[in-house]
């Protein structure tokens, strides 16, 4: 007897072959070499720090991609990340910073210790609570941007969820499913976004997301403090390259992110 999964969503015409089900889509491969790509898609978009020779072979950000930000609380995710979106912006990018867990008056205070975050186009969602905010994201995505911080991505997924209803895992989707979106140039300006993705951790210090995010994503950094007390940043995946060392850092100057020296991922500094 032949047995049939149904899959919620819009029904499509079935007709049976042999001991499986095969639908009337007829999928179709592809050839890279009879791809065109615009050159600018692998020119990387630089700090002008340390951090770029982590972040691809080419040194820098590169266009399109999604990466994933990791790490301890207090360890300085959000200002070592807008550090880095301020430097891109400086070096002719256009910028954007989706914030789900600060408000105009806690960026004030980073404000005050880094000046440059002042000239960054920031969304806050705590402005927009009563409206659907998948609607709002996609309004502000639609201009076209080269690269986007969200911080964060689990709580843009609360937001979904709670206006919504539904699962986590289904929110997270239809974020996903908007991003890829905008890395393949669908906006305004047809620009290949890059999403720099600050996610939550579990008590365990493991990442805590879907299946669908680890295997999207095309990076994975990690922010820590180490047991000197020092901070470190480090890729445990890079689809794009980079160097696979700790690069160390400091928040203790003025206005910018205290790139230091860099050791093997196995050092046990």
């Amino acid at each position: 007897m032949l047995e049939k999964k149904v899959k919620r969503g819009r029904p499509r015409k079935q007709v049976l072959v042999g001991n499986g089900v095969e639908t009337r889509f007829k999928p179709t491969t592809m050839k890279m070499d009879n791809f065109e790509f615009d050159p600018q898609l692998f020119v990387p978009m630089q700090t002008g720090t340390k951090i770029d020779a982590l972040l691809s072979s080419e040194g820098g950000m590169m266009k399109g991609t999604n990466v994933a930000f990791v790490g301890d609380p207090g360890v300085g995710k959000t200002t070592v990340l807008l550090d880095m979106l301020a430097n891109m912006k400086a070096n002719g990018s256009k910028t954007l910073f989706i914030s789900g867990e600060m408000n105009q008056i806690d960026m004030v205070g980073m404000v005050k210790r880094f000046p440059k975050f002042g000239d960054l186009p920031i969304l806050f969602m705590g402005d927009f609570i009563e409206h659907d905010p998948l609607v709002v994201i996609k309004a502000i995505l639609s201009e076209g941007f080269d690269s986007v911080l969200v911080d964060s991505f689990a709580e843009l997924a609360v937001a979904v969820t709670d206006f919504h209803g539904g699962t986590m895992k289904n929110a997270e989707t239809k974020l996903l499913n908007l991003f890829e979106q905008h890395n393949k140039g669908g906006n305004q300006e047809k620009r290949n976004t890059n999403f720099m993705i600050i996610q939550q951790v579990t008590k365990g210090g493991e990442f805590a997301g879907s299946n669908r995010f680890k295997h999207m994503i095309t990076a994975m950094a990690h922010i820590k403090f180490q047991e000197d007390n020092q901070r470190a940043i480090w890729f445990s995946k890079n689809r794009r390259g980079g160097e696979m060392n700790k690069l160390f850092f400091s928040l203790n100057q003025k206005n910018h992110v205290g790139w230091l020296g860099t050791a093997p991922l196995n050092s046990e500094f």
